[in-house]
This record gives structure tokens, sequence and C-alpha cells, in this order.
């Protein structure tokens, strides 16, 4: 699969995560659409906080630090495993929200 971002296609591995990250509102709106997710202010800022953390740590948290850190920054009112695969249906924010956030696959368990 490759998405379609300000015409260009930009490629995805097996999983559909960008090989390249790419950060740009355009990015988040393609992906967001070709994943059949509508944006709300919530997304927004869950999507923000993992560029955040992208751009200062390479990659972003694991599920369990994602959500400490999400809860200690109140990112959003109700940070719950059940909120974010409300937000994110497809894999929760460590999977389908790192996707529309434009970054590149996750480490997974490891992290940080």
């Amino acid at each position: 699969m490759a998405y379609t971002i300000n015409g260009v296609e930009k490629d995805t591995d097996d999983d559909d995560y960008l090989l390249e990250a790419d950060l740009s509102e355009e990015a988040v709106e393609a992906i967001a659409a070709e994943q059949g997710v509508a944006l709300t202010d919530d997304h927004r800022a869950i999507i923000s906080f993992l560029r955040r953390k992208y751009q200062e740590d390479g990659h972003t948290p694991n599920l369990r630090n994602m959500m400490k850190m999400l809860e200690e920054e109140a990112v959003i009112a109700d940070v719950s495993s059940a909120r974010l695969f409300e937000l994110f249906p497809d894999g929760g924010a460590a999977k389908q929200g790192v996707k529309i956030a434009g970054l590149t696959k996750p480490f997974g368990k490891g992290g940080y």
C-alpha cells in the first residue's frame, strides 16, 4: 500500500506504516481518510503528542508508557485503553495513532 500525500505516493511497509516519517498536516489528513478515521480534537491532541515524542526520542513510547505520559500531561480528558481504542479502533494510539501521525513503525514492546 501507499498513501498519496500532496499528490506524491509515499511507500509503506507491510503493516501500512510510512517508511519515512511525514510530519505535514496533509499526511495526517490523507492517512486518516485512508484509515477511515474522522479526526476530532482528541485525535489531534494525541497525534501532536506522538509527533513530539517521535521528534524528541526518535520513536514513540510503548502503550503502557504512552498511557502514563498522556495522563501525566493531561493530553486528553479520558486517558483509558477503551478511549484510545474508541479513537483509534484499529490498534489504538500505539498503532493506528502512529500511522495517522505519519510516523514510522514503532518498536513495539521494547520501546522505553
